[in-house]
């Protein structure tokens, strides 16, 4: 049984997964400049997509399985998702380089804001429940 906390960590990742394909499609040359992948070679694209859902695939099958050290793990990333935020703001305000669209720091400072709430969700589970919350 899939609980409340496991939906909100895998869909999650499956809107991470359609939304990097879904900037490959709409904005390669934001893709390749975000990334730092080389435009001239679309092999290493292939290559870091087929392990970026290799790697959520794995982190997918430790949240279904209620590992206790994928939790651990996931929970801090999430919670290190409030870290976008400021980073966003400094480059929209000019103090850091933006080395990306308006649009994509936006996007990336929203995700932070999710991955936070997210996180949040996790810790309360947690003392509510213990490690990923109750079935």
């Amino acid at each position: 049984m899939v609980n409340r906390n496991q939906k909100l960590v895998l869909g999650f990742f499956l809107a991470v997964l359609v939304s990097v394909f879904a900037i490959r499609v709409a904005a390669p040359e934001v893709f390749d400049q975000a990334l730092g992948l080389p435009s001239d070679r679309p092999g290493f694209e292939i290559i870091f997509l087929a392990a970026l859902v290799a790697f959520i695939g794995v982190l997918g099958v430790g949240v279904l399985r209620r590992w206790r050290w994928m939790f651990w793990l996931i929970t801090v990333a999430f919670l290190a998702g409030a870290l976008r935020v400021p980073a966003v703001i400094l480059q929209l305000t000019g103090v850091l380089a933006a080395d990306a669209p308006t649009w994509y720091l936006l996007f990336q400072g929203l995700l932070g804001v999710v991955q936070f709430v997210i996180g949040l969700a996790l810790v309360a589970g947690y003392r509510r429940a213990g490690v990923w919350g109750a079935p």
